[in-house]
């Protein structure tokens, strides 16, 4: 056996079906600096990386890797950069569910309080059990409602733009959120990136809304039904973390859901995550979600690289990787 070839220690989970990859050894040498000057160097200098732990043979589309790391705050018990397919994510809910279930795999965190930092903020995290955690999330909220795009299939749709840590474009599809009508889901996506692009809403600032989200409510009953859409063109097998919190954000603006109501988020596959909202402010513009759920580690593994492996940096099969 060779045992020369360089090699990263990782552990699988997986967060009501979605997958997470948390690099415990192996990783690039960032630098000294600040959280985001350490994603900065990532992005710049060791993208490759992200590629090698990601795309295929090692990885596969829908994987959400995690990169622990110092944590600027020593309050936190790590730092986390996530990433996917397609780059770099600030906040990542199923990741951050799925990191506390690693850690607690490893011995190194009890059922308890603790923090994790991001480059979003600090994510307030309780193991409520080795597999089940709460995390209080980055401040939330509704920027935009009844955004308008038309597709060429489907005629006029009408959603929001929303911030749970990533940007999200909501809306309710005009085909049953089934795991049938998948492609035609994914299609849609698409169709709806261009337009926001054509609209010049696509980007507020220097972020992007890079996350479509199809959304089905049910008010009275507290609960809806979510099929979310990433950047790199994967679907969520979870309720996503983030866009629950970007749903909480719509749903309180409009008056649709009490502080403290406890609502239930259902994926395409059958995935739950249970969540409710506090407003951060007394102008009641923005929320601070709390989202639940659990993870399972499934894998415990070295990925290894060989000099002469062609696909030792992973394979891109989708175009623009």
């Amino acid at each position: 056996m060779n045992t020369e070839a360089p090699s990263i220690k990782v552990i699988d989970s997986h967060t009501a079906g979605e997958p997470t990859r948390v690099v415990l050894a192996g990783g690039p040498d960032l630098g000294g600096g600040s959280l985001n000057e350490r994603l900065a160097v990532f992005k710049t200098k060791h993208d490759q990386f992200r590629r090698t732990v990601i795309l295929e043979p090692r990885g596969y589309e829908a994987m959400v890797g995690a990169l622990l790391c110092r944590p600027d705050n020593p309050e936190c018990e790590t730092a986390i950069l996530f990433f996917n397919n397609k780059g770099f994510l600030n906040m990542c809910g199923h990741g951050t569910i799925g990191v506390a279930a690693t850690l607690a795999f490893l011995d190194r965190v009890s059922p308890g309080k603790l923090k994790f930092q991001t480059t979003a903020g600090i994510i307030e995290v309780e193991m409520l059990s080795n597999n089940r955690a709460s995390f209080t999330n980055v401040e939330s909220f509704c920027l935009a409602t009844s955004v308008a795009v038309t597709t060429e299939k489907w005629g006029e749709l009408v959603g929001d733009i929303a911030y749970g840590g990533n940007w999200f474009f909501t809306v309710r599809p005009p085909i049953d959120l089934e795991l049938k009508n998948r492609d035609q889901l994914l299609g849609l996506a698409e169709s709806i990136r261009g337009q926001l692009a054509q609209l010049n809403v696509e980007r507020i600032g220097s972020a992007e809304i890079d996350h479509i989200q199809f959304f089905v409510p049910d008010v009275e009953r507290k609960r809806g039904k979510s099929f979310v859409v990433c950047p790199g063109g994967e679907f969520d097998r979870s309720p996503c973390g983030t866009g629950t919190s970007a749903v909480l954000a719509c749903l309180a603006r409009r008056g649709e859901l009490a502080p403290g109501d406890l609502w239930t988020q259902e994926s395409l596959t059958g995935g739950v995550f249970s969540g409710l909202f506090q407003w951060s402010c007394e102008k009641h513009q923005k929320v601070i979600p709390t989202i639940t759920g659990e993870a399972f580690v499934c894998a415990v593994s070295n990925l290894v690289q060989h000099d002469d492996d062609p696909y030792r940096f992973g394979n891109a099969i989708r175009a623009g990787d």
